[in-house]
């Protein structure tokens, strides 16, 4: 079992992470959330990993950058019904906390909007796991009240900040940015919007 790497981060793009522990590369399958994380290549990085044993198939690595995270990776992984990709792409649409929020809310609808995830799945998420998640302190009656968490980031704000990236702008400036403008527009109408506020701080 790989628990952790720690070592030079030596590349990174929106799916991948690969990190070099003692002259040996590790490529790991990460999250939006973690992958804004990263620092910049060729500087030290510490990802925490679920090796996932596929039948029939090569083992795929998953790397995460905080516990929360693969602990809401191995919830979903034991729900009948979804699979390491679907999982990685629910914590890539939703980061842990908002997830788990959702969860505890039996918010299934916003569940079913992330790629690949039916009406049903959402639902059998919701049934299988809020119980789990109940015990862990996040219920019903707290979710309004913890009403400030980080915003689900899609397809279009995820390409939306790799362009914002590739003008000169970090990770947090262009998450920060992003976050405030309506993240159900186009790319092109996010990056925009982006943009002028964007401008106002420089």
């Amino acid at each position: 079992m790989i628990y952790s790497v720690r070592g030079k981060l030596i590349h990174k793009d929106m799916q991948t992470a690969v990190v070099e522990c003692s002259g040996v590369g590790y490529g790991c399958r990460i999250t939006f959330a973690t992958y804004s994380e990263l620092p910049e290549t060729d500087n030290e990085v510490f990802l925490y990993t679920y090796l996932h044993m596929i039948k029939d198939g090569d083992p795929e690595l998953f790397g995460f950058a905080d516990k929360q995270e693969l602990h809401c990776f191995k919830l979903l992984l034991s729900v009948s019904g979804v699979g390491a990709k679907m999982a990685l792409s629910i914590l890539s649409e939703l980061d842990a906390q908002r997830f788990a929020l959702a969860v505890a809310s039996e918010d299934s609808k916003l569940l079913s909007k992330t790629k690949g995830v039916g009406a049903k799945t959402a639902q059998r998420i919701v049934l299988e796991l809020k119980d789990k998640i109940a015990k862990e302190g996040i219920t019903k009656e707290n979710f309004k009240a913890m009403g400030n968490v980080r915003i689900p980031v899609g397809d279009n704000s995820q390409e939306a900040a790799t362009a914002l990236m590739a003008l000169g702008f970090s990770n947090d400036e262009a998450l920060d940015a992003i976050s405030q403008t309506d993240m159900t527009a186009s790319p092109e109408e996010i990056i925009k919007n982006a943009l002028k506020l964007l401008g106002k701080k420089r």
